[in-house]
């Protein structure tokens, strides 16, 4: 009996369910679960564990629906049947109930360091199955291999913990490595800890390292004792407090049990059949079906996907449930098998294959969580783009690398505009993947952006788009990605990218010219208004060294350069950072990703001065590019990329670049994303932190990248604040030596309301009648000195004994305040100044 198969046990299981939870919403639900035997089931929700009666009437339902099983994500599959006394349920619901504990305490105390692609030692605690698999001595960022190295994906690359062990991972457990005695590795971390809490008040610098490029010492079971000897004040968590005795009891005692547990994913009925309707929509066997399948999904691969606009469970005290797109060997209502390749279009092997969408398991993580809403609207969208145009697919695409790569030749039947008006209506999604992405570290990649900018995008249905598939159609070679040489790229073809980027802008300039039929053509009526309705239209990116924040809106004053992004920038930033970019790839691929991403930067300013009178085009291109030579000038404005044409917006004033701001916030003005603004603060302290804003030079150099501010009110309640550092830069089209080229006097700060960004530098907590000492304190840094005074007053310390508690606070301001966006800050970047 295959439960997202059969529309008839779907129904009959929701009568059951309607029947059997009359008083309780949280019965409900539906458990499915990874890593369990095909003898057991998943265990309640805890609301519904309340009595005999509602066990068995859970237990019921469960044997009637059929449990989930598979050792990875699962959805609903086999029967089971069981008999269950007394004492296997209560062993049942003890084990759960001990990881339900064990897994909030790891989620807050060591997931924030131990979660995403750069966790130390690849120790991911965000799930059991994460737990069960280890550390490895591996390092995934290593930018100077000249191979690529096998990816190690959590939920991806391994199916049990056997294959993980092949993999040269290694057991945190006790009893998990042969030969080894003794509590484990993760226990006895927490123990080290516990004998050695970090140092009060002092500068951890001294026992500490704390650059998270630093080399990572990750000992065996049978190394711990030489490392405890080395390293006794480097126990976990690491550079912060220890856990309370309270807490230590909790992963002493699930430890000691065995550590019980097992990813589990409550699925709502509704879920089910969503699940088993897109299901259907994206199986279709016509080959104009297909086509769209494979595009949604190379786009949406990394998407945690949810059915709901409010996904928020009102009945429960559970986080929201998303799910993810996956290919698999196996049809919907069998157990998925997930096709396994580095990239969404790598060739997914002989026979047929399914798009499946399955549980996304693990903690929710702020650095890689991209929602993404898939409801009836957006099916009947997706009809409406990909299958009612009227154009033939007479044959599907290859897999073969070089086509497969570039999606200009692999989806050439697909509409233009059906492509780009898929990307537009969820933009702040698109960008995200870049920003957010497959990486958690990326400064080669982020050292191609300035700190702050904005992002519009070109009307689709503009004269210039209308005829892009013309353009694109004619310059497909010469828009080749750099994934076409796979994972391990040879830096000798890097000429042959330049050679042809050089190439695609001349053709670029010379289609502008001949559509340019009207001097007035370059208005701000080629800029997408998001149709009057879609907030998508105006994104701003700020980046914080390695990694970077997108959001709605126009945010902060003006910023130093603007991006007007069109179809073909869109898509191959898509294909060159998020599709095509492979963290586990060696020096050629990670280089040629970098550079070529100059070109994209580069083609999105060049539509920015298309906008501003033509006098003031290169001069502003040489205030972007300064310390560079003309022919990477000439790439933005110039002798290559070129429009002789005279923008058709008359400009008022002698500042055409900060009128022109002002005139994109006015021509967006119905759809602009506010919620960041100081203008919007409701708590009335928009006045008190406004000179914040207007920070710049020394004072706001010493700030650092990212910090979260708490203000905190007679109430008890509280507002929270981002504030971020714009650092200048003389130009960012260098590779390497990113420090010769900052302009500290140069630098501004942007102070934005609520929680933006996954990495913070640090963590200000002030109290609202103290606010304006705060600020001039900010206003009068002029030193290392006067920093550590601010910090030693107002700050969150790595050694400050409340740490946690205001950690768990701002974990729970976020998800109040965003219960879609919220996920886990990383703590890996807090700084020690």
């Amino acid at each position: 009996m295959h439960l997202l198969e059969k529309d008839s046990v779907i129904e009959l299981g929701i009568a059951a369910m309607e029947r059997a939870a009359m008083e309780r919403a949280a019965m409900e639900r539906v458990s499915l679960s990874v890593g369990m035997s095909a003898d057991s089931c998943p265990l309640p929700t805890s609301r519904a564990r309340h009595g005999a009666r509602q066990w068995l009437t859970w237990l019921a339902l469960t044997l009637l629906l059929g449990c989930a099983a598979s050792d990875r994500q699962a959805d609903a599959v086999d029967s089971v049947s069981a008999a269950i006394g007394d004492a296997p349920v209560r062993d049942a619901l003890e084990s759960a109930s001990m990881w339900r504990d064990a897994h909030t305490l790891l989620e807050r105390r060591c997931v924030v360091c131990h979660g995403c692609y750069d966790a130390p030692c690849q120790l991911a605690l965000s799930s059991i199955t994460g737990v069960q698999r280890g550390a490895s001595k591996a390092e995934i960022y290593n930018g100077s291999r000249l191979l690529a190295v096998a990816p190690t994906r959590l939920f991806v690359d391994a199916r049990s913990e056997a294959e993980w062990r092949k993999k040269d991972f290694f057991s945190v457990l006790p009893g998990g490595t042969a030969g080894a005695s003794g509590p484990g590795l993760l226990l006895s971390m927490l123990n080290l800890k516990q004998k050695n809490p970090t140092p009060a008040g002092s500068s951890l610098s001294e026992h500490f390292e704390l650059d998270i490029a630093a080399k990572r010492e990750c000992p065996r079971a049978d190394e711990f004792a030489k490392f405890e000897k080395k390293h006794p004040l480097w126990g976990m968590p690491y550079a912060l407090p220890a856990l309370s005795p309270a807490e230590q009891k909790v992963l002493v005692q699930w430890v000691e049990a065995g550590a019980p547990g097992r990813d589990v994913a409550p699925v709502s009925s509704r879920e089910v059949q969503m699940v088993a309707r897109w299901e259907r929509f994206l199986n279709q066997p016509s080959l104009k079906a297909r086509l769209m399948s494979r595009y949604i999904y190379e786009h949406l691969f990394l998407a945690s996907i949810h059915f709901d606009r409010d996904p928020t469970r009102a009945s429960t005290d559970e986080a929201p449930l998303f799910f993810r797109m996956v290919r698999s060997r196996t049809p919907s209502g069998e157990r998925p098998d997930e096709i396994a390749t580095r990239r969404p279009f790598d060739d997914p092997g002989k026979g047929p294959f399914y798009y499946r969408i399955v549980p996304r398991l693990g903690s929710v993580l702020a650095k890689t969580h991209m929602p993404y809403l898939l409801d009836e609207a957006k099916l009947a969208r997706y009809q409406e783009l990909f299958l009612e145009p009227d154009y033939v697919v007479t044959e599907l695409p290859s897999y073969a690398p070089a086509s497969a790569a570039n999606p200009f030749a692999t989806y050439a039947a697909l509409p233009v505009d059906s492509r780009y008006r898929f990307m537009l209506d969820e933009a702040h999604f698109t960008i995200s993947g870049f920003i957010k992405g497959p990486v958690c570290r990326g400064q080669i990649a982020l050292d191609v952006i300035d700190d702050r900018f904005w992002i519009t995008f070109v009307d689709p249905r503009s004269p210039a788009i209308a005829r892009e598939a013309g353009l694109l159609a004619r310059s497909t070679k010469d828009l080749r990605l750099p994934a076409e040489q796979g994972s391990n790229g040879a830096l000798v073809n890097w000429s042959r990218y330049a050679r042809a980027e050089r190439r695609h802008m001349k053709a670029k300039s010379e289609f502008l010219e001949q559509i340019a039929t009207s001097p007035k053509i370059v208005t701000l009526a080629q800029i997408w208004d998001g149709d009057g309705s879609n907030d998508n239209a105006a994104l701003t990116v700020l980046r914080h060294f390695d990694n970077a924040t997108v959001i709605k809106g126009l945010a902060g004053g003006s910023p130093k350069s603007a991006w007007v992004v069109s179809y073909g920038i869109l898509e191959r930033i898509h294909y060159l950072l998020v599709a095509g970019f492979d963290v586990f790839g060696n020096i050629g691929h990670q280089l040629h990703t970098r550079l070529y991403m100059d070109y994209l930067r580069m083609e999105a300013e060049h539509n920015f001065l298309l906008l501003l009178p033509k006098a003031a085009r290169r001069p502003l291109v040489d205030s972007w590019y300064r310390d560079t030579n003309g022919r990477t000038k000439d790439l933005v404005y110039g002798k290559i990329a070129r429009f002789d044409q005279e923008s058709g917006i008359d400009y008022q004033t002698a500042q055409p670049e900060r009128e022109l701001h002002t005139l994109l916030s006015e021509h967006l003005a119905p759809i602009l994303q506010h919620k960041h603004d100081l203008s919007s603060d409701p708590d009335g302290l928009q006045t008190a932190l406004a000179p914040i804003t207007r920070l710049s030079g020394r004072s706001a150099s010493l700030l650092p990248e990212l910090s979260f501010l708490e203000v905190t009110h007679p109430s008890g309640e509280a507002s929270h604040y981002t504030l971020l550092r714009d650092s200048a830069h003389t130009n960012v089209a260098h590779l390497f030596r990113e420090d010769k080229r900052r302009r500290p006097s140069e630098d501004r700060v942007t102070l934005l309301r609520g929680f933006v960004g996954a990495y913070p530098h640090a963590l200000f907590r002030v109290a609202a009648s103290d606010l304006p000492a705060f600020v001039r304190a900010l206003q009068q840094l002029d030193g290392e000195s006067a920093y550590a005074t601010l910090r030693d007053r107002y700050s969150l310390r790595r050694t400050s004994p409340d740490f946690w508690s205001h950690s768990d606070r701002i974990h729970d301001a976020y998800r109040a305040q965003e219960p879609l966006e919220a996920g886990l800050f990383d703590y890996n970047r807090l700084d020690d100044r």
